[in-house]
């Protein structure tokens, strides 16, 4: 649906945005976020704006909101109008009153945008009764529809669960409940999908989709995924570095976009290939492992049961491939990673250059590590924020005793750092001065400095950009390539498992449901789950349809 000023004289925006511009204080430093940006949203469409992070986009929406933190607060600039009228006059009391029940918005991280001390029903609650006067009876009503309405099962149960309960897709879908709980004109979405599973990625948007159709609704969504763009846009505006560089009907701008940088975003699908190891033998054989959990009672911590998070699991990876593990949340990937480093308990056999590890005295286990090492999904998390950059990468060999003195230390410190293209002057800073994908540049090159010859990868690219997540991916293909490293790469982003896996396992629910080469699978998977996996991933603006609730059921 194309923007129109107006329909039959009268004007039809719903939102206008006029010479925005928003700078952040940094130390001594003004740092510019958005330059003056003007685009306008009509009423019933879905405008996406889509780029990379530090684009803009995210600062854009919580300035519509009224949301920046406080160092920005006073170095924002322009209009900004709703149905006609200018939010910047509006008192605070009156910009509240507003925000939730005429404006609303979906963050990206709902863990942390909920209250773990609080229920999902009280959170819920407090959205309806901040806007609405209801009797007790009423609310209940009203909780339980606004459930069913986002598609959360058993609504009732769910009421009394806390965040921390239910899973990111569930988690997600209470934010959209409480988003709309007042029924706003306009939705902000802000990467409603970033870090979910394929397949409930499709159901999210099939969701948002239905919900704005349903009740009415102007959909301003982020993302930076331009999948989700042709999913989901009637209309796409792409930012880069705090400026919007087109914007235009989506069909217009995917099929012939204008500008450089929009073709480099619609370039940005991993395409490296692995060749296949010429070498015989394994170097790592997994056979029937499994991973238990007890179940505690609330009352003097008796076990009382255990819950399987794995059952029976085998596989085999050769010197120099890479097998890629998939799945949805709760699979079992992540599982399967930390049990072939014994990093939970684990039962079977899991056979590292002819030893077994989980028979493995403690000492030895150590030891054996060197040779396994692991990167995380979060980097931030990961690293700590308290260590300069070059502590971390050198840490491994610290703790093992395998630097000679502080130079030898240093010397593979900026050799490491060079392995995964970053400059030797960035040991000196700390890990928040850093980007994203520095960030898992470095998590890499930490791993790298102990000279492996095994690295589990468990989502190293799900919270990146697409252009940097081709970046990363390029960066392990060429160092599997110069070391011969194998790798386990677990994953929910079928795209890059496919441009890196020679063979494939896919989980559903703590059990291998299919393996096999990865392009046997991929063109021709033997069971209907890995084909709805296949589907929602390269298929995803059919997904976002009917077929989204299809697959969750």
């Amino acid at each position: 649906m194309a923007a129109a000023e107006t329909i039959d004289g009268r004007d039809n925006r719903i939102l206008t945005v006029g010479n925005l511009s928003i700078r952040f204080r940094r130390r001594d430093e003004t740092v510019a976020a958005v330059n003056g940006i003007s685009f306008d949203v009509t009423r019933g469409e879905t405008l996406c704006l889509v780029g990379e992070s530090g684009s803009g986009k995210s600062a854009t929406a919580l300035a519509l909101m009224r949301l920046l933190p406080p160092q920005a607060i006073e170095r924002v600039s322009g209009r900004i109008g709703f149905e006609g009228r200018d939010l910047s006059g509006l008192t605070d009391q009156a910009m509240r009153r507003l925000c939730g029940d005429r404006i609303a918005m979906v963050f990206q991280e709902p863990m942390s945008s909920l209250n773990p001390l609080l229920t999902i029903g009280q959170q819920l609650e407090e959205a309806i009764v901040s806007h609405r006067r209801l009797g007790a009876g009423q609310r209940q009503a009203r909780l339980l529809e606004l459930l069913d309405l986002v598609g959360i099962d058993r609504p009732r149960e769910r009421l009394d669960a806390y965040p921390h309960q239910l899973s990111g897709g569930q988690l997600q879908r209470v934010m959209i409940a409480m988003a709309i709980a007042n029924e706003p004109d306009l939705l902000i979405a802000d990467e409603p999908t970033t870090a979910l599973d394929v397949t409930v990625q499709a159901q999210i948007l099939g969701l948002l989709r239905r919900l704005k159709s349903q009740l009415g609704m102007t959909l301003l969504l982020i993302t930076h995924d331009f999948r989700v763009v042709r999913a989901m846009a009637d209309r796409v505006c792409v930012m880069r570095s705090g400026d919007i560089v087109e914007i235009g009907a989506v069909e217009e701008v995917m099929e012939r976009p204008r500008h450089a940088y929009t073709r480099e975003l619609l370039d940005a699908e991993p395409e490296a290939r692995i060749p296949a190891p010429v070498d015989d033998g394994n170097l790592v054989t997994a056979t029937d492992i499994a991973v238990r959990y007890p179940i505690h009672t609330r009352l003097l911590r008796r076990v009382r049961g255990h819950f399987t998070a794995l059952h029976g699991a085998d596989l085999s990876l050769r010197q120099g491939e890479t097998l890629g593990v998939v799945g949805e949340s709760g699979s079992g990937k992540s599982t399967l990673g930390r049990a072939l480093l014994r990093l939970v308990p684990t039962e079977g056999r899991v056979i590292f250059e002819g030893r077994d590890l989980v028979t493995l005295p403690e000492a030895e286990l150590r030891r054996q590590r060197r040779a396994i090492q692991m990167v995380f999904q979060d980097p931030y998390g990961s690293l700590s924020p308290r260590m300069r950059i070059g502590r971390i990468v050198g840490e491994g060999l610290r703790v093992n005793g395998l630097a000679r003195d502080r130079g030898a230390h240093d010397r593979a410190v900026a050799e490491a750092l060079a392995d995964v293209e970053l400059e030797p002057a960035l040991a000196r800073r700390f890990p928040h001065e850093l980007s994203g994908g520095q960030r898992q540049r470095v998590a890499i090159a930490r791993a790298l400095i102990m000279r492996p010859k095994l690295i589990v990868l468990d989502e190293p690219t799900s919270a990146l950009d697409r252009s940097v997540q081709k970046q990363i991916v390029l960066l392990l293909a060429r160092l599997q390539r110069e070391y011969r490293i194998a790798y386990l790469f677990i994953s929910h982003d079928l795209a890059v498992v496919r441009a890196l896996a020679d063979h494939l396992l896919v989980l559903k629910e703590g059990r291998v449901v299919e393996a096999g080469r990865a392009e046997t699978i991929f063109s021709a998977p033997r069971t209907d789950y890995t084909r709805a996996l296949i589907e929602a991933a390269f298929d995803l603006e059919a997904s976002t349809g009917g077929g989204a609730e299809a697959m969750a059921s």
